[in-house]
């Protein structure tokens, strides 16, 4: 008993001696370094990458961008010949447009990414310094188009959705196509006047500040003898708060203000009104089919003026249809009459061809369980046959064919055995027969075809397999020639290993996960280590990467040589799978696969003993911020330690147009389930939280109210919040603090000392 107890007693203090030297454990400068160098060291040795490209005018002719060593060049492959060559000389560009904006530019890093030929092939268009530039390939003077800025309206509003403002009078008119008339406002009402006597009419009388018709709004018939002019009430706009707190122009903060429509908002009612020339009449069209809009969207007048169409989307986006409206009558009948039960994907998996000037349409839709296309009968709004049909997915539309009565798409998971979020380019008969694989290869395509559609561009890859840019021939399929074939020798010679593709069953026990695996260059599969889950689950996508990037060369690899193994899969409630896959993200965004993707880890651990999921950590930013937040909250369990930046963490803070698609309409107690605010007193692990003041994507008070709701629940946490920035990891600092943040919660290392000279 005396011996036991010696040794029992040696033994702690020799744990206690230990234990100084195991929490001094550090992080060097040196780690970092290698850490966050590592794209601009290995990103440089992979040669001939074809990112970016396009067909010149309507030629055979196909511009590319490749990198070659020192940077990236510019160069045209001719289809017809079989010939490349260089586009233009780099040196002469760089020192033209050096010469024009006043800035330094390199030869072989041009400050624009894509180009756009004019005149034969003449001249180049781009934006890059500061402005769209149209540079002569003869003479390589460069002159200034346009200042070149973000501009534009906010992503998902259409003009029907949010209408103009309400304007009394136009200054503007207009004109029929036959130039015999002119259409204006006057006093909120619509107006007629005869451009040769001068004569004018008032055709509508109803309209008001505060139900007034649209200028922008109003859409001549190809005959003239009639026009469609939309009345708009105008609903509740949003305006939420900024304050600069840091300007770099002046000392004192500013205050901004935008506008930014939420769930649950009352949004602007649009009905469109039917004029008759002829006789002056005001024709009102029944809204009994389409009631309760959250949008009408493209309006269009049928070529011969029999009637208009426009497209109807019902507030919760269970409900769209196509609607056309007699010209001559006012009365509307649904062409298309689309129905869900959970949500109709009109952001993602919504496309509409009309044919013979829709006597017949093309219609994609998920109404078996997986995405295809229909064919319609424009007449009657019948489908005549279904064109694609089988347990895959319809991924995009390239064009349909009318003369051949064809299509030509893309789609995955229709072959055995293959990823099934690699896509192919396809084409079928619209009757739903001969359907044609146009790529080959075991990886993920993307194409692009020619003017004449004579011609394909195919550029294809893996993960683990650099890109291969060919030209094939539409008609046979047969290679044209090879334009580009990546050459990542010298990447692989300097320790460059691709992730690991790795797939598991998800809750259902049937269906397979798919992720990746990104291990340390100095990988030992003797050690354990940390694992830290790259986290986006969205539900408008599928965001695992399927093709050859060294982007992941930043983050995630980067984290990685920090002494961790870094993953990313796609949980059930993602795009691009089945109906019912994506479904699981309906009315509950806080699920965000998590049961799946901890099957995943859990299937990863039991293969590879070094996948340590003891110390699980977790990342993610924007909609990936409310899921990494989620993660702590609602699986304490398995993450231990989480960064969330730029959160959308109640969903009803943040876009209308996003968060009403997944979590439904009206707003319902599944909200506050979801909300990370109101479940902010569950957390157990470590956090971060990072918000740039001026986000304009996501309310930057979302990211506040949970700190708010932390606090309240007496809960330790961090917070960085970066002056005038906006959606994003907070920069180069950002990414430094969640380096440091799991180094010190998930290593149990302390980082160098930042502050030391």
């Amino acid at each position: 008993m005396m011996n036991t107890r010696r040794t029992i007693g040696v033994a702690l203090l020799l744990i206690f001696a230990l234990a100084p030297a195991l929490t001094a454990a550090q992080v060097t400068n040196a780690d970092y370094e290698r850490a966050m160098g590592l794209r601009v060291k290995l990103q440089p040795l992979a040669l001939d990458i074809v990112d970016r490209g396009g067909w010149i005018e309507k030629t055979s002719r196909y511009w590319y961008r490749k990198s070659v060593s020192g940077g990236n060049e510019y160069w045209i492959a001719d289809a017809a010949s079989r010939e490349k060559a260089i586009a233009f000389d780099h040196a002469k560009l760089a020192a033209a447009l050096a010469a024009a904006s006043g800035e330094k530019v390199e030869a072989l890093s041009l400050p624009f990414f894509t180009i756009t030929f004019k005149d034969e092939g003449k001249t180049i268009e781009f934006a890059g310094a500061g402005a769209r530039w149209s540079c002569d390939l003869a003479t390589y003077a460069c002159k200034k188009l346009e200042p070149f800025g973000p501009g534009g309206p906010r992503g998902g509003m259409t003009m029907w959705e949010r209408g103009p403002a309400p304007q009394a009078e136009s200054k503007e008119a207009k004109a029929s196509p036959d130039d015999k008339w002119e259409a204006f406002i006057r006093n909120y009402n619509v107006c007629l006047r005869d451009k040769a006597s001068k004569e004018e009419t008032i055709l509508s009388r109803d309209g008001s500040e505060g139900n007034y018709y649209a200028f922008d709004l109003i859409f001549w018939a190809p005959d003239s003898k009639k026009l469609v002019a939309g009345r708009l009430r105008r609903g509740y706009h949003r305006i939420i708060q900024y304050v600069e707190s840091s300007p770099s122009d002046q000392l004192q903060p500013k205050y901004h203000t935008m506008e930014y429509a939420k769930p649950g908002d009352a949004l602007d009612i649009l009905r469109p009104v039917l004029f008759l020339v002829d006789t002056k009449a005001r024709i009102e069209v029944d809204d009994a089919l389409f009631p309760n809009p959250y949008e009408l969207d493209n309006p269009a007048w049928r070529e011969d003026g029999r009637a208009f169409t426009f497209e109807y989307n019902e507030r919760g986006h269970q409900v769209y249809r196509i609607i056309e409206v007699d010209g001559t009558t006012g009365a509307a009948r649904a062409v298309v009459d689309e129905k869900a039960e959970t949500f109709f994907y009109y952001t993602g998996k919504k496309y509409r061809y009309d044919i013979g000037d829709g006597r017949e349409v093309v219609w994609m839709s998920e109404r078996d369980g997986w995405n295809h296309l229909y064919l319609y009968d424009g007449a009657t709004g019948a489908v005549k046959n279904q064109i694609t049909k089988g347990e895959w997915v319809v991924r995009s539309v390239e064009k349909v064919d009318e003369e051949k009565r064809q299509v030509y798409f893309q789609a995955s998971g229709i072959i055995p055995g293959q990823d099934p979020y690699f896509t192919d380019a396809y084409r079928i008969n619209l009757d739903g027969t001969d359907l044609v694989r146009l790529t080959e290869g075991q990886g993920d395509h993307s194409v692009s075809f020619s003017p004449d559609m004579a011609y394909f561009v195919d550029t294809w890859s893996r993960v683990d397999l650099a890109p291969t840019c060919e030209i094939r021939r539409v008609a046979d399929r047969t290679a044209v020639m090879t334009v580009e074939k990546g050459d990542i020798g010298k990447l692989l010679k300097a320790g460059w290993r691709p992730p690991e593709v790795f797939t598991a069953r998800a809750r259902d026990g049937r269906t397979d996960i798919w992720g990746v695996i990104f291990r340390p260059s100095n990988f030992d599969p003797k050690k354990r280590y940390p694992v830290i889950e790259y986290i986006y689950a969205g539900p408008q996508d599928s965001f695992v990467p399927k093709s050859f990037s060294l982007r992941s060369l930043g983050l995630m690899q980067g984290l990685a040589e920090l002494g961790f193994i870094v993953s990313q899969c796609d949980g059930m409630g993602t795009s691009n799978r089945s109906k019912a896959f994506h479904d699981y993200c309906y009315k509950d965004l806080g699920d965000a696969g998590f049961p799946d993707r901890i099957l995943w880890h859990k299937a990863v651990a039991a293969k590879y003993p070094s996948y340590d999921i003891s110390r699980a950590g977790i990342f993610g930013s924007s909609a990936g911020g409310q899921n990494a937040l989620g993660g702590l909250l609602f699986h304490p369990e398995f993450y231990k330690a989480g960064i969330a930046s730029c959160g959308c963490h109640d969903n009803r803070m943040d876009k209308m147009w996003w968060n009403e698609q997944w979590m439904g309409w009206p707003i319902g107690p599944e909200y506050a389930a979801s909300s990370n605010v109101d479940n902010a007193g569950k957390l157990q692990g470590k956090l971060l939280l990072i918000v740039g003041e001026m986000d304009t994507n996501v309310d930057p008070a979302s990211t506040m109210q949970v700190v708010n709701a932390l606090i309240k629940a007496n809960k330790d946490f961090d917070l960085l919040v970066i002056p005038g920035g906006g959606h994003g990891w907070g920069g180069a600092y950002g990414e430094r603090k969640m380096c440091d943040f799991f180094v010190r919660n998930l290593l149990g290392a302390e980082p160098p000392d930042w502050n030391a000279k």
